[in-house]
């Protein structure tokens, strides 16, 4: 019994240092700067994604920047996406449209389709989205390029979910929440390790100059956060997460669709850099341990009250910081909902966790 508290004493410790600096990063003031208006280069890869395009397009088009360009690239859809971009294509000179008949057998859907759509791109700053995503302002292209500059090469921006009525809506924006906050945390800290394709922008040079995907072609996913992580450094990296740069997205409404989601997103973690397979690793395994080691110890321990208290320190420190990611990153959660949802979430992490360390092959779309 002295072994397990003393290892629930370290294990909660460790939490409330990572809670604590994820308060410190988020709290940081980010200077306003004022735009360089330079061309950029919307790229979105679909497949199978008609409707979803025909609605995100005009709130492209609309977009308050003097030069832009939309590159779709239609990955082999079986719907009318295509001979809907070739009617669009002819109304306005701005969207253009790459089309993909099939991907080389060793290189992957995703990858292949945006690689070709980076390559079509006419402007050096590249700004990535999903057909189902939709920007919040017709400033979304503006705030990106506030933080265009001589040293910066890459630009994390964050895409909260949709709100919607149920449990598994409530539980996905939690989870994208606790994404967030560490991302960009560690970002804003100079350590980043991840990007979302959802809302993401770097430049074309850079992709070429280390010949894009290459080191990670046949990993599924990994087109966003693993081209981050080889690539992202404190000195050529901002982040943009002010209320016109978000881009919301539609979240899924079934369990599986939803879980086959976060084991394509969790496998490619297994590639990271080492430093942050740790860290990462560290703050996982902590809080896992701090409900399966806490709520033993809270029943059978003689000081249960001692644990009791500092399970609900946590929580407080947990609540404390999903409120100020609430209103840094825009992704709606119930605060009055968080002890329940971070207790879901430790099995789910352990579940996903190892199911995506397991998993050797996943899918993009068929």
């Amino acid at each position: 019994m002295e072994v397990l508290l003393i290892i629930f004493f370290s294990i909660v410790g460790v939490q409330f240092i990572y809670l604590v600096l994820y308060l410190v990063a988020l709290s940081k003031t980010s200077v306003d700067k004022p735009t360089q208006a330079l061309p950029v280069s919307i790229i979105i890869c679909a497949h199978d994604e008609e409707q979803n395009l025909r609605e995100l397009i005009p709130l492209l088009l609309s977009q308050n920047h003097p030069e832009f360009e939309i590159i779709i690239v239609d990955d082999r859809s079986n719907d009318g996406t295509f001979d809907f971009l070739l009617q669009e294509t002819a109304k306005d000179h701005r969207l253009r449209m790459v089309h993909v008949n099939r991907t080389p057998t060793l290189f992957n859907n995703k990858k292949y389709a945006l690689t070709l759509g980076i390559k079509a791109a006419k402007y050096e700053w590249l700004l990535l989205t999903d057909a189902d995503c939709r920007p919040v302002s017709k400033d979304w292209i503006g705030s990106f390029s506030k933080h265009f500059s001589d040293t910066t090469q890459f630009i994390l921006g964050f895409s909260p979910y949709e709100s919607k009525p149920g449990f598994l809506n409530a539980f996905i924006r939690y989870e994208t929440l606790v994404s967030g906050i560490q991302y960009i945390s560690f970002a804003l800290l100079g350590s980043p390790y991840m990007g979302v394709g959802r809302n993401l922008s770097y430049r074309r040079s850079k992709f070429l100059d280390v010949k894009g995907f290459n080191n990670f072609t046949k990993v599924t996913g990994g087109d966003d956060d693993l081209f981050v992580n080889q690539h992202a450094r404190k000195i050529n990296t901002a982040v943009c997460i002010e209320p016109n740069a978000i881009v919301t997205s539609i979240p899924k409404t079934t369990f599986r669709a939803f879980y086959d989601q976060k084991i394509r997103h969790l496998s490619v973690g297994k590639y990271y850099r080492f430093g942050h397979r740790l860290l990462l690793g560290l703050f996982a395994i902590s809080w896992l341990l701090t409900w399966f080691i806490g709520i033993p110890l809270a029943i059978f321990s003689e000081v249960y009250y001692v644990v009791i208290g500092l399970l609900i320190l946590r929580l407080i420190l947990v609540t404390l910081t999903a409120s100020v990611g609430v209103k840094k990153l825009h992704q709606k959660v119930e605060l009055w909902a968080i002890p329940l949802l971070d207790f879901i979430y430790a099995f789910y992490y352990l579940v996903t966790g190892i199911k995506a360390l397991a998993t050797k092959k996943v899918r993009w779309k068929n």
